[in-house]
């Protein structure tokens, strides 16, 4: 008896390298907020 052919396993090619840009957008605004918020702070108390 010989076992029945099984079909490949169908795997989702993606690529690698690719950059999260939500991840990056996020990063992104919030060390934008904090740059503002520390030069805020450092015109206010002096």
């Amino acid at each position: 008896m010989s076992s029945p052919k099984r079909k490949p396993a169908t795997i989702k090619a993606k690529p690698k390298d690719e950059v999260n840009k939500k991840a990056l957008a996020w990063i992104g605004s919030i060390v934008g907020v904090v740059v503002v918020a520390i030069a805020l702070l450092l015109i206010f108390t002096s």
